[in-house]
């Protein structure tokens, strides 16, 4: 079993009216013009997050092609160094 803990110092019980809190809690400023716009398309929502993140994944694809097309083009390599021969199964 473990035994009871008992601490050194003893705590102190703080008056909350001695030390009121240092926050400022002020009201949001009213909507403006861009505010208004913002409101009407949510930008939140996970149907964006999913259009970003398929984007991305788009967008890498692409440019891994393009890197690989890039290499090959710089070190020679072209599809038309190879014949390509198609036999029938007669």
């Amino acid at each position: 079993m473990s035994r009871q803990w008992a601490p050194k110092k003893q705590t102190v019980e703080l008056d909350p009216a001695a030390k009121p809190s240092r926050i400022r809690r002020e009201p949001p400023p009213p909507p403006g013009k861009l505010d208004a716009i913002a409101s009407k398309v949510d930008w939140d929502s996970r149907e964006w997050e999913v259009r970003f993140a398929v984007a991305g994944v788009a967008a890498f694809a692409i440019a891994l092609c393009i890197l690989a097309v890039a290499f090959a083009a710089y070190t020679g390599w072209s599809p038309s160094q190879y014949s390509l021969t198609v036999r029938s199964a007669e």
